[in-house]
């Protein structure tokens, strides 16, 4: 399976070109949206804005994720064990299903067309306002950032793992192991994992410490303010749309 996960694709485009506190604001409001009316209309609007944003973001085909076979046959055993309980309820599935595979989405487009780098800088702007509380802004938007940007690392690191487990001769030397391929996996998943995480923190350190991490001057200009409107008014349109409806 290749996939481009979490990481931006470099293309120039207006969503590109976005505040990354504007699209992360947009996901709300869709996700709002879809919490309080997951009707068939809400959902057919919010899918069809979707689109048109990734059209705008100039976004390849290639970026669309190639899920494995399973994935789409654990969705299709979980319609069928709905159907002796009524199409109601398999219509039901079936919009809880959508529901979820639009707010995956949503978050890969902010993933594909955003820098990890504004990630904490915009989430630590957006929870200002907290800080009235002695909430650590700052220290939560650091984990989510370093999450996000490690997430990837590590997937890359387990297909390498994956990789070269296979070319490992399959003589007497290796039947332990060769019985245990998860654990093998896991294990070896784990060292490197704690070896960047070592590397990374003293690379965070270098340059400053996780201060530097939110200390970024970007913010919304003209062009986020409008595309704020633009979601609000098609929030909004889809919200009545799906009441006349």
């Amino acid at each position: 399976m290749s996939m481009v996960l979490l990481r931006e694709v470099p293309v120039d485009s207006p969503i590109h070109r976005l505040w990354a506190g504007t699209k992360m604001i947009v996901a709300f409001f869709i996700s709002v949206l879809l919490m309080l009316q997951p009707t068939w209309p809400v959902l057919g609007v919010v899918v069809a804005f979707l689109i048109v944003i990734g059209l705008a973001a100039r976004l390849p085909l290639g970026t669309l994720p190639r899920l494995p076979w399973w994935f789409w046959a654990l969705i299709a055993l979980g319609g069928l064990i709905t159907i002796p309980t009524g199409a109601s309820a398999v219509l039901r599935y079936v919009q809880v299903t959508l529901f979820g595979l639009i707010l995956l989405t949503t978050s890969f487009l902010i993933a594909w067309t955003t820098p990890m780098s504004e990630i904490a800088p915009a989430l630590a702007k957006l929870g200002a306002p907290l800080r009235v509380l002695r909430i650590p802004v700052d220290e939560w938007a650091v984990v989510v950032a370093l999450t996000l940007r490690g997430l990837p690392l590590l997937m890359d690191e387990i297909r390498v793992l994956r990789a070269a487990r296979r070319l490992r001769p399959k003589d007497g030397s290796m039947a332990r192991g060769a019985a245990n391929p998860l654990v093998d996996i896991l294990t070896a998943a784990m060292a490197v994992a704690t070896r960047r995480a070592g590397e990374l923190g003293e690379a965070i350190t270098a340059r400053g410490g996780t201060g530097e991490l939110t200390a970024h001057p970007a913010g919304p200009h003209r062009t986020d303010y409008l595309a704020l409107i633009v979601s609000v008014v098609v929030c909004g349109g889809a919200a009545a749309f799906g009441v006349l409806l």
